[in-house]
């Protein structure tokens, strides 16, 4: 009998029978499984009305659904190699967050006995000339709580915010590329290597792209960058090079610039929605991004990339220059 568990909340899991050789730890680990959200979809697996026959069934069915993460809010978990790279890129946020605690702390605890003072000196008319010097007390510790907590959620979005762009440039770093036929990399191979320009849109797009990008075809490559083609609506690409022996030198370096060929195209459509949902650009618009040498992003925008720009702003790879200026890849987004 097939058996199927629909995952929508974690509300429904309180209907889950409990199969008849199961602990009641068991049960509480299988049914916490069971209420993972797995893609909101549905979670099926075989049992028979022996219990022999069940227990494989139920038993691959809880070591899949082992490897998948609970979520009840689908909150998008923080790695702990952006959350490392969070602290090496601000080192003293941290420190600052704990001193904006300790006088926000400070001052409410100092708030409170002022105004246990002020009450007591309101309750007794020998006092009445203590309550000008109370109030100024207690409206220095307001004020310092109300600086500080200011100062700390401030710090404290800044840090969700860069540990959010953070994971997406981790997520952008897993990704797949095919370099030739029999070997396929993700992106984080080529930091430090390569400045990639991602160009995503339909093929017309992409094929104008790479008519416009033929001027700067060396002046691109001396700076390492390199072109991923994205097609929303093709599953491959025919670029077309010219193959005149006169020019054999640029078509080479031309098949160089566009040798990089997204891999699993379904993961690559999900990461570029889930950008341009955040940019606020409409999922059809053809997009562009430029990424640093270190992999993080540098520019981006709706339209074909600005290839003078790049050439314009990029310091070469080789040369006198060479490992001087190769940080000098612009701000980051």
């Amino acid at each position: 009998m097939a058996v199927s568990l629909s995952t929508p909340n974690i509300s429904s899991c309180n209907n889950i029978t409990r199969p008849p050789h199961f602990s009641r730890t068991s049960d509480f680990k299988f049914r916490r499984r069971i209420c993972c959200h797995v893609h909101r979809k549905t979670l099926s697996f075989n049992s028979s009305p022996t219990l022999p026959d069940s227990l494989p069934s139920l038993h691959y069915a809880r070591r899949n659904l082992a490897n998948f993460t609970c979520s009840a809010a689908d909150k998008p978990e923080i790695s702990s190699t952006a959350k490392i790279r969070s602290e090496v890129l601000s080192p003293f946020r941290s420190v600052r967050m704990f001193f904006y605690l300790t006088f926000i702390a400070s001052g409410t605890l100092g708030g409170l006995i002022a105004t246990t003072q002020l009450l007591a000196a309101l309750a007794n008319s020998s006092r009445a000339e203590e309550v000008p010097d109370i109030l100024k007390g207690l409206g220095i510790d307001f004020g310092a709580v109300a600086l500080f907590a200011f100062l700390y959620f401030r710090e404290n979005n800044a840090k969700n915010a860069q540990l959010a762009r953070l994971s997406r440039e981790e997520s952008l770093s897993n990704l797949k590329l095919r370099v030739d036929q029999n070997k396929v990399i993700p992106i984080s191979t080529l930091r430090g290597i390569a400045r990639l320009v991602i160009c995503a849109g339909p093929e017309s797009f992409i094929m104008e792209a790479f008519k416009s990008s033929e001027p700067f075809t060396e002046r691109l490559l001396e700076r390492g960058v390199l072109v991923v083609p994205l097609a929303t609506d093709v599953s491959t690409l025919n670029f077309e090079f010219d193959e005149r022996e006169e020019v054999k030198d640029m078509t080479t370096k031309r098949k160089r610039l566009w040798r990089l060929t997204p891999v699993y195209m379904t993961e690559w459509s999900a990461w570029l929605d889930e950008q341009k949902k955040l940019a606020g650009v409409s999922s059809d618009s053809p997009v562009y991004l430029s990424l640093r040498m270190d992999g993080r992003v540098r520019g981006s925008g709706v339209g074909y990339p600005p290839w003078n720009a790049l050439v314009a702003q990029l310091p070469p790879v080789k040369g006198l220059w060479s490992g001087l200026l190769d940080g000098m890849d612009g701000r980051v987004l």
